[in-house]
């Protein structure tokens, strides 16, 4: 009977001997199963969280380049179209005598200058564009790359200041149509030729309007290089940010 009550007894106490072992290493670590699990869920659902919250980030700049992108270009080709449009005949007086008189852009070389670069920054802005356009369809990074990221900041800052420059030669040679010189017969050649003068004073207009365009995407661009919230993140939610 004694030796049966071993044999009972026996596992029990071989039973606790492994639990204790077990709970006093787990005690001797300081490590908590309970805690570690609990840990890694919340570690894991915050550091998901900040994915997703980076994700929104960067698709949301991606998204407003792509609308400055669309804007420069729609900007870029009417300033083309309506200095290319510009052209007109009139009549004139000059010391009482009534001269015909014709225009067109092509006449100066200021509004060669701003056809041109409203053709040449169209087709940046076309380009730009369609890379834009097609990298946010298939979710990946519109700037993949800081490289990248400067060498598009210094394109558009070159667009940006040629727009400008060209707006103003522009504007000068309008002022001077519209207004005449002072002490001389030379008339106000935009009373005789309005249209000519209406379609450069709105292609002035909108040359200017992509200066600003420009600059908000050199702007947009800055932003992008100073965080690090939009460019280079990891992709796995597990990956240390």
């Amino acid at each position: 009977m004694n030796s049966s009550a071993g044999m009972t007894f026996a596992p029990h106490v071989i039973s606790v001997e492994v639990g204790e072992v077990a709970a006093d290493h787990h005690h001797g670590s300081g490590v908590d199963p309970v805690a570690v699990n609990g840990g890694g869920t919340a570690t894991h659902v915050a550091t998901a969280a900040t994915m997703a919250a980076r994700r929104g980030f960067r698709r949301r700049a991606e998204v407003a380049l792509l609308v400055l992108r669309e804007l420069s270009l729609v900007c870029a080709v009417m300033a083309f179209s309506f200095i290319l449009t510009a052209k007109q005949s009139g009549v004139v007086s000059v010391y009482g005598f009534q001269l015909s008189v014709s225009s067109k852009w092509s006449n100066s070389s200021a509004f060669q200058y701003l056809a041109v670069m409203s053709a040449i920054a169209a087709a940046y802005s076309l380009l730009q564009l369609l890379i834009t356009g097609s990298r946010l369809l298939k979710n990946a990074l519109v700037i993949p790359s800081r490289r990248q990221d400067w060498l598009i900041l210094a394109t558009d800052q070159i667009f940006a200041y040629a727009m400008v420059s060209a707006g103003s030669a522009a504007s000068g040679i309008t002022n001077l149509n519209r207004t005449g010189i002072n002490h001389t017969a030379l008339p106000n050649f935009c009373k005789a030729l309005p249209s000519f003068c209406d379609h450069i004073a709105v292609s002035i207009a909108f040359a200017f309007f992509s200066f600003v365009l420009f600059a908000a995407s050199s702007l947009q661009i800055v932003t992008w290089l100073s965080s690090s919230q939009v460019l280079n993140f990891p992709t796995n939610p597990l990956t240390k940010v």
